[in-house]
């Protein structure tokens, strides 16, 4: 029989919605019943691609003995992390404050009154190889919660206000300036593989804001060494098992040093942040290997993560039929079988796939070990040739690939990660120049402006099969105004930039602390949990704070709002102790101080942007790498200058000179004269890049 899951949308949940054990989704039913009963409660948070999280349900979860020893001394609840980030933060902050380590599956143990006292990730079922047996723990915790409750309550309020104090950020202020952005430039310097590329060791993960930042001090100083950094490791993820050979998109990491086993779940947020990454890494050094891999990116999120109403999925599973990055494996004779045997060597021999196999039970995970330049001399082929022997048996592979079991695709729409997806494509179109990429981005923009609105004009986190659910958070604010800004500087439809800066007032009344600054992950208004976290660390996605003084300053920028600039120094000097300490860990926090400390460019295009000297004024602009500008169009159509001129009053003397299109380029708070000819244009943007 089903339990209180089946009601759920979330694909995590419903994934448990027939478990044996009586799960409820968070919420007043469960504790209520917790307080009534006298019972502890166990929660779970994990996802709906995590591997982990499958072998602990299919172990535990779906065991009629776990589920008696559940069921009789506890009530249980389940949460999808990615529809209730805020409890797994405020969780998984108890858990690496207890044990020093976290992940998912997330296992927490706590009061009725929801204040944990014990805390762990995985647990099989029964003890093995050091690990305590979920069977142990859950008769140890119900004996001792029997005989010595009082003990545990005070372990509990013990743990709670513990975390409480250690996740206030660090406490004073340090002036933050250009030796804050060195420092973090020379620890990821150290921290850089020059062997593999990427950062540190084992797993390895692509975390891209440490690549858009290294971009950002290469434009700064034009060091050698930082280019090395990014174009080693953007190859080398690309070249890697972590890129998916034959569909495309990125897996999540690579649980070894050389990119080459990935943890094969592909998530959204890591299609989007590694697009950007790769599309300004081709702004700034114009490598069209580059350019390349965001469309490859941009490819696969269209074709396989594209919902019909136009918002993107969020992720696809690791596993099919049971086993781990089947779906992408290849034995040596499967590819034999689909190509004639002089393609398929040639493939085999470029990809890696051998009769023994790289990976496990002999079968292969696709990778590149030599560029195909240099392979295309060594094979005696020219390079054109290569290239499309190579392709047409990539395309019979990945026709043969469609016939097998997919993984689960987790079709929910979140807010979040549409902003950072929406985000990345309009940055496409900007430097790639294909309109379809901010076709969809736009199609995705209006179905959340127009579907996951809440009835007073905020957003909600999540829509599947109709239904919306939870108000939106702190980061569905901040990285969908990025998106709206992006998509703005893309096609300069006025609306974009009117709902920006009207979610972002809603941002400021729901999350800005007014006393001490930076905002809050959740809402004044609404559930509270154990504790508000204001959240800055920049991990597998850069913090909502991060990307919301970034915001603040560029529609500070790009409005005359001179308040919002306010509001970005109040976070800068809010977090600034906490990042001087160690500013590796914040790098789209270090983008959003480049920004601030300029020098910066305010550009506005005065004329009709379907002219053709206009429009060639403004591909030059998005083209080039100026990550410190703002690109604003002053239209000519009366009803649009209206609204421009009521969101950013000085667009209104900006007219065109002699009826030309005209460009007027501002920074470090100095104009200069109005540009109307492409080759000046040209000069005065290469002018600006060059660090003063």
């Amino acid at each position: 029989m089903a339990n209180h899951l089946i009601t759920e949308k979330s694909p995590y949940l419903l994934q448990h919605a027939h478990n044996p054990v009586d799960w409820y989704p968070w919420g007043r039913e469960a504790f209520e019943k917790a307080k009534r009963e006298g019972k502890p409660v166990f929660l779970s948070v994990g996802y709906a691609t995590c591997h982990w999280c499958h072998v602990m349900a299919h172990e535990s979860f779906e065991d009629e003995e776990v589920a008696r020893l559940l069921n009789q001394s506890f009530v249980s609840i389940k949460v999808d992390r990615e529809e209730r980030p805020d409890i797994d933060q405020v969780y998984m902050s108890v858990c690496q404050a207890l044990t020093g380590r976290g992940g998912w599956p997330l296992s927490i143990f706590m009061t009725p009154e929801a204040k944990p006292f014990f805390a762990g990730t995985y647990f099989p079922k029964t003890s093995r190889l050091g690990m305590s047996g979920f069977i142990e723990l859950l008769t140890q915790i119900g004996a001792l919660w029997q005989k010595d409750r009082g003990r545990i309550f005070q372990a509990a309020e013990q743990t709670t206000q513990e975390i409480q104090s250690r996740t206030a950020p660090v406490s004073g202020v340090t002036s933050l300036n250009a030796q804050t952005l060195n420092l973090g430039c020379e620890q990821l310097k150290k921290g850089f593989d020059p062997d593999w590329g990427g950062f540190g060791g084992a797993p390895k993960f692509p975390t891209p804001h440490h690549l858009t930042f290294l971009l950002r001090c290469h434009r700064q100083n034009r060091e050698p060494q930082v280019q090395r950094i990014v174009e080693k490791t953007l190859q080398a993820m690309r070249f890697g098992g972590i890129f998916d050979q034959i569909g495309w998109g990125f897996h999540r990491y690579s649980v070894d040093e050389k990119w080459l086993v990935p943890h094969f779940e592909k998530m959204l947020y890591d299609q989007a942040l590694l697009a950007l990454a790769y599309t300004e890494a081709y702004q700034a050094l114009k490598n069209p290997f580059q350019a390349r891999v965001s469309r490859e990116i941009f490819h696969y999120v269209l074709r396989d993560m594209t919902s019909a109403e136009g918002g993107f999925y969020s992720a696809e599973d690791a596993d099919s039929e049971g086993k781990e990055g089947l779906f992408y494996l290849w034995t040596y004779q499967q590819v034999l079988d689909l190509l004639d045997r002089e393609t398929a060597g040639l493939f085999c021999r470029f990809y890696n796939i051998t009769p023994a196999g790289n990976f496990e039970e002999g079968r292969n995970i696709p990778y590149i070990s030599i560029s195909p330049e240099d392979f295309a001399l060594q094979e005696k082929l020219g390079l054109g040739e290569l290239e499309t022997r190579l392709a047409g048996a990539r395309e019979r592979l990945f026709s043969a690939r469609e016939k097998r079991i997919h993984p689960l695709k987790d079709d929910k729409i979140l807010t979040s990660w549409n902003g950072l997806m929406i985000t990345a494509l309009a940055k496409g179109t900007q430097t790639l120049g294909d309109p379809a990429y901010a076709q969809a981005a736009g199609k995705a923009a209006r179905f959340i402006l127009e579907t996951m609105r809440t009835p007073e004009g905020g957003l909600y986190r999540r829509y599947r099969e109709g239904q919306v659910a939870y108000p939106g958070f702190l980061d569905d604010y901040a990285f969908f105004i990025w998106g709206l800004i992006e998509l703005y500087e893309t096609l300069f439809d006025i609306r974009f930039l009117e709902e920006a800066m009207a979610l972002n007032q809603r941002l400021i009344d729901l999350f800005w602390d007014q006393e001490k600054g930076g905002c809050y992950f959740t809402a004044e208004v609404g559930e509270k949990l154990i504790f508000r976290e204001k959240d800055l660390y920049d991990g597998a996605t850069p913090s909502a704070n991060s990307v919301t003084a970034l915001n603040f300053l560029r529609l500070g920028r790009m409005t005359g709002n001179t308040d919002l600039e306010h509001k970005a120094d109040q976070l800068f000097n809010h977090f600034s102790a906490t990042v001087a300490g160690y500013p590796m860990a914040y790098t789209q926090f270090l983008n959003a101080l480049d920004f601030g400390f300029g020098p910066g460019q305010e550009i506005v295009v005065s004329g009709n942007q379907v002219e053709d000297r206009a429009g060639e004024m403004i591909s030059l602009i998005q083209r080039s790498f100026l990550p410190n500008k703002v690109l604003l169009l002053r239209p000519e159509g009366e009803e649009e200058a209206l609204k421009a001129f009521q969101l950013s009053p000085f667009l209104e003397p900006l007219t065109p000179v002699n009826k030309q299109p005209t460009v007027f380029l501002c920074s470090q708070y100095a104009c200069q004269s109005p540009i109307t000819k492409v080759e000046e244009l040209k000069k005065a943007l290469e002018g600006k890049e060059i660090a003063l």
